[in-house]
């Protein structure tokens, strides 16, 4: 086999020893894939002659570390090195495309630093696999340049972000290239995704690009519908991990290779290369899927931030809801806040109703308190239903009776084998056990998956099992009872989830997040089992909840048309009242002030370190200047249900935002100390962890 001409002309030697390093900049300094913490640095390699031309800035490249071969990437040339000892060599250009830009490699150092993380881990989140077929491809010829095919100022673009006191001047900015940041508040059935078409349109006729970021497909696939009729199919990409690593690949690489300008994914895609990037948008930030679930856990938010800052772009943090973290943007001055006034909310909004709203409504109905469906919810439904238009259930558990109870002391129903909890799946035959609810069937551990054909509460001795909670599926089968005739469709909890229903009466029962949109709105909305949303352990479950229930009423039609909502929790809460009133900023503003009284994100910067007693005691030693909460004991994580397990503990370690920056680095430096002496017992990291509780 013939080796091929070096750039002299040359040929290189069989073995190293006949190497010679190249004649410029003879130093590579790279980025290996070693995710350890004591090795979170670039080492320099010598590049040989006959790789000269092919090791660019950016490549892939195979190395020798620690006496075996490791991918890497090559981050820049320079002609010497610090290290005073004999550089190895650079071992193989995996590929001449150069797939790493200088502004994505430092966007992974700030990562990777405001999150205590290792550079290699980021890098794996933003560099997707190579797929030689797809790169060897020739890219596709476009038509024209979308810059060319928009224009600067659209009737229709102005008049819908007219409705926003600071639409119109936020798409101004972006038409002039400007960096501004906003956080905006989406009005009750806002077709968001030709709002963020239409921002990006702007983006594009000052020359510059837009990376526009959504939680799901479902919503990736609105965004992308929407910004190809505004721009043109061969103007935007859709970057998803649905689309196999062949198609993904040859999507990112259009992208990298400056081909198309508009950029639509899910969190990945926030890493993806610009061409000369002038929008960065984040549509419901709040959603837990824009949270990375592997190390070092970023949010797509934070990341966007974080490249606003360093590329001069513009940023656009967007939803129905509003989260403390977009809050604390807004009140620190920023971003500005794009909102609607008080007059053009209520225009928008359907009419909300909530249990005790009043005292007529109590004397008309008194159990509805006590009630799952309500009367109110049963007279909106109906009235929805005889205007011909679908109905939207929300129920926040998927499953049957995924939890089930003693029928005489509510005690939480329990496997003897393994003690985890008894639900009653569905389309089972059998006896009644579920104390005259009408499911039938034996209960079935959700745990090890026995049947337990005879129960007994350990607590009170009775056998008799009831409804903890009710799934999607029960309720489905309850609302085919309750409105005869009438069709009903489930999505997600099991089911297909569904991304449109059409124009006729129908009740679509769907879980949190799974709504399909209704082709001209639905006519009413009942949210369901409020207590379920409410009752988590969790700092954010005001915020999440409100969220949740936004989202649902934003697919209704407005007062004006009929529209009704009915949410099934008190109306004292403080949460309902925001949806009430539909005042999503007031409530963030709130729930931002409440957690800065105690002291928790994003008013201060928090860590959740994790791991055997030992272990955090370690880590914690190291960090001296930042309050401790716990440590406490933890649920092992995967473990078998009933398998022994080892004892983990979680602590907590809280600063003022102003040294969050050095409690990360303390927090990155105590990982490196116990991994250069290879510890035995791994210690995970969290900074800024979305659940606290």
């Amino acid at each position: 086999m013939t080796r091929s001409p070096t750039r002299s002309g040359a040929r290189p030697g069989r073995n190293r020893g006949e190497w010679r390093p190249a004649a410029d900049l003879p130093v590579a300094r790279v980025a290996v894939d070693v995710p350890l913490a004591h090795l979170d640095r670039p080492f320099d390699y010598r590049v040989p002659e006959h790789l000269d031309a092919q090791a660019v800035a950016g490549v892939r490249l195979r190395v020798r570390f620690a006496g075996r071969l490791v991918d890497g990437f090559l981050l820049e040339r320079v002609a010497e090195s610090a290290h005073p000892g004999k550089l190895a060599w650079v071992e193989k250009v995996v590929s001449p495309e150069p797939v790493l830009t200088a502004e994505v490699a430092a966007l992974c150092r700030a990562v990777a630093d405001r999150y205590a993380g290792v550079m290699a881990d980021v890098l794996r989140l933003a560099v997707p696999p190579r797929h030689a077929k797809a790169e060897a491809e020739a890219p596709a010829t476009r038509t024209a340049h979308p810059a060319e095919r928009t224009t600067t100022d659209e009737p229709a673009a102005r008049d819908a972000w007219r409705r926003y006191p600071r639409g119109a001047a936020y798409l101004d900015a972006l038409t002039g290239g400007k960096a501004a940041h906003a956080v905006w508040q989406a009005l009750p059935g806002e077709q968001w995704p030709q709002r963020l078409a239409e921002a990006a349109a702007a983006t594009v006729a000052a020359g510059r690009g837009a990376l526009l970021v959504a939680p799901d497909q479902r919503d990736v696939d609105a965004l992308h519908a929407a910004c190809a009729a505004r721009l043109g199919a061969d103007a935007v990409v859709a970057l998803t991990a649905e689309l196999g690593p062949a198609e993904r690949y040859r999507r990112w690489l259009a992208v990298r290779r400056g081909h198309v300008r508009v950029v639509v994914g899910t969190r990945s895609a926030a890493f993806a290369r610009g061409d000369r990037l002038g929008l960065l948008a984040v549509w419901d930030d709040g959603d837990d899927l824009h949270a990375e679930p592997r190390a070092p856990y970023p949010h797509v938010r934070d990341v966007l931030v974080l490249r606003a800052h360093a590329a001069g772009a513009a940023l656009l943090v967007a939803g129905f809801a509003r989260t403390a973290e977009a809050h604390l943007l807004v009140s620190s001055g920023w971003a500005s806040e794009v909102v609607a006034d008080r007059a053009t909310v209520r225009s928008a909004m359907p009419r909300v109703a909530a249990l005790g709203e009043s005292d007529a409504q109590l004397a008309r109905d008194p159990d509805s308190r006590a009630a799952r469906i309500p009367h109110v919810a049963f007279e909106a439904a109906r009235a929805a239903l005889g205007a011909g238009r679908p109905v939207l259930v929300q129920v926040p558990r998927a499953g049957y009776l995924p939890w089930l109870a003693c029928g005489s002391c509510r005690e939480t129903a329990r496997c003897r084998h393994c003690a985890g909890p008894l639900g009653l799946p569905p389309h089972r035959t059998g006896g009644d056990r579920t104390g005259g609810d009408g499911a039938g069937g034996l209960p079935q551990c959700r745990w090890c998956g026995r049947t337990d054909s005879a129960f007994r509460c350990p607590a009170c001795g009775s056998r008799r099992l009831r409804a903890g909670v009710v799934g999607a599926g029960r309720t489905a089968e309850e609302l085919g009872r309750a409105f005869s005739g009438v069709t009903v469709r489930s999505s997600g909890g099991g089911s297909p989830v569904l991304a449109e229903v059409r124009h006729r009466p129908e009740l679509v029962v769907a879980t949190p997040g799974a709504e399909p949109r209704a082709v001209e709105g639905y006519g009413a909305a009942l949210l369901l089992d409020g207590w379920a949303l409410l009752s988590r352990p969790d700092l954010r479950v005001a915020e999440e909840t409100l969220r949740r229930w936004l989202a649902a009423a934003a697919l209704v039609v407005p007062h004006g048309d009929g529209g009704r909502v009915v949410v099934v929790a008190d109306s004292g809460l403080p949460v309902v009242q925001a949806l009430v009133r539909w005042d999503p900023g007031g409530h963030a503003a709130a729930e931002y002030a409440a957690r800065a009284e105690v002291g928790f994100p994003p008013a201060v910067r928090m860590a959740a370190v994790e791991g055997g007693p030992a272990a955090v005691a370690e880590v914690l030693a190291e960090i001296p200047d930042a309050e401790v909460l716990g440590p406490v004991e933890i649920d092992p994580p995967g473990g078998a249900p009933g398998a022994p397990a080892e004892l983990r503990e979680r602590a907590l370690l809280r600063v003022p935002r102003a040294e969050g920056k050095g409690l990360a680095a303390a927090l990155h430096a105590a990982q490196a100390a116990r991994s250069a002496r290879k510890a035995p017992d791994p210690v995970r990291v969290r900074l800024d962890p979305p659940e606290i509780g």
